[in-house]
This record gives C-alpha cells, structure tokens and sequence, in this order.
C-alpha cells in the first residue's frame, strides 16, 4: 500500500469519510444474505461483563451488546458516528469516547473486545499493531469477537482489485479513498495464528464472516 505520509493522508480520507457517512450509513449496508447469521453467531457467544466495542459506529451493534454485557465502552473516531449511536442507544450502561483507534490506548481492560466491520478497514501494514491493542484491552481470560465482509464492487477498485485502497462515495457522489482489505476466513486465520491468536473464523451464507476466540497466555 502507501507509505508514511501516503498511508497517513490515506487513513485521514477515510476518517473523513466516515464523519460525512454518518447521517446515511444505514442506506449503504449490503442487501445480502448471512446478516442474521453475524447476529445469531454474537448472541451465542454471549458477549458478558464489561465490553469494549471498537468502531461502534452509529450503535447498530451496540444494543444487542447490551443484551449481555453488564457495561459497553464504546469507541470511534467520528463525533457524527457517536452522536447517532448516543441516541440509539442511551447512554445507560454505556461510555461513549472519541478517539481515532490508530492511536487510542484503552485506560483498563475488558473481558471481550468487539469489532463490527472495522477489521478490513485496517491496511495491512497497522494489522500487527492493531491486535496488539486488542491485546492490551482484554483481562487475562478475555474474549475478541468481530463482524466483517469482504465485498468489494468493480466500480470501486480504483487501483486494481489487488489494491486494498477503494473508493467510496455519498448518496450525493462525493468520493472518498477508504481501506478495504477483502480478508477470507482461512487466511486471516493463518494471519491471527501467527501473531499469536487462537481465532476461528467463520464464513456465512453471504460475504460476511466473523470470528471469534482469545490470545492464549504465555507462561514462564
């Protein structure tokens, strides 16, 4: 992808693009099978005690969270984003904090982690360090659990389709260039294993997949 100050400016673009989407999120989710099978998969897992959720967006996943977590700390980095999921929400039994997740650092830690769509937003060259995040969150005995597609149309591969960089656009045709890496379940596995997670990862009947699992304990 982009270096230093490519991959910077990049990740500005799509910060802002997540700001102005905002108000018409809802209007761009995908009209595709396997959505229920995100949410059946989260319900059964049973995200219990206090939950960290990163890149809550505007709160879509931040209610059924609350169908099981005694609290959720719920980040993003676009105030737009927070605004929508506070009046979703409530703010009962939730702390809202904005902050961008490339350079956030948790002040406690949690006994699950969620991620809803935010993992194929992470450029490849951030992968290592972002999970090295998800660990410093967790208590020792933790759980991760995420949420995530790999759909990509033909009109947005403005680089290429071996490009993770797209572009998106705005109801009203304004375009941004946002990261989208087309992870597949068995390679972002092989990905995870090899940083030291023990994560399965599950497709659907869709372009959705989730995983779920935790960062085993290293004794000395």
């Amino acid at each position: 992808m982009a270096g230093g100050d490519d991959l910077a400016a990049l990740l500005d673009e799509q910060a802002a693009f997540y700001r102005a989407v905002a108000a018409e999120y809802e209007d761009h989710a995908l009209p595709f099978p396997g959505g229920g099978e995100l949410s059946e998969a989260l319900d059964a897992f049973r995200p219990t005690g206090s939950v960290l959720e990163l890149a809550c967006g505007p709160g879509t996943w931040t209610t059924q969270l609350l169908r099981h977590a005694t609290d959720v700390t719920a980040v993003d980095g676009s105030a737009e984003m927070l605004g929508r999921a506070a009046a979703r929400v409530g703010r009962q039994r939730v702390r809202f904090v904005l902050a961008d997740l490339f350079g956030w650092r948790p002040d406690r830690r949690y006994d699950v982690v969620f991620f809803g769509f935010w993992l194929s937003h992470v450029p490849a060259e951030r992968f290592a360090s972002f999970w090295s995040l998800v660990a410093d969150c967790l208590q020792p005995d933790g759980r991760v659990f995420f949420v995530d597609d790999a759909y990509r149309t033909d009109e947005e591969l403005i680089e290429g389709e071996q490009s993770p960089v797209i572009q998106r656009r705005l109801t009203d045709g304004t375009a941004y260039r946002i990261v989208k890496v087309p992870h597949q379940p068995a390679d972002l596995e092989r990905q995870l294993d090899r940083i030291g997670w023990r994560i399965k990862v599950h497709p659907t009947s869709g372009p959705f997949y989730w995983g779920s699992g935790i960062r085993p304990q290293t004794t000395r």
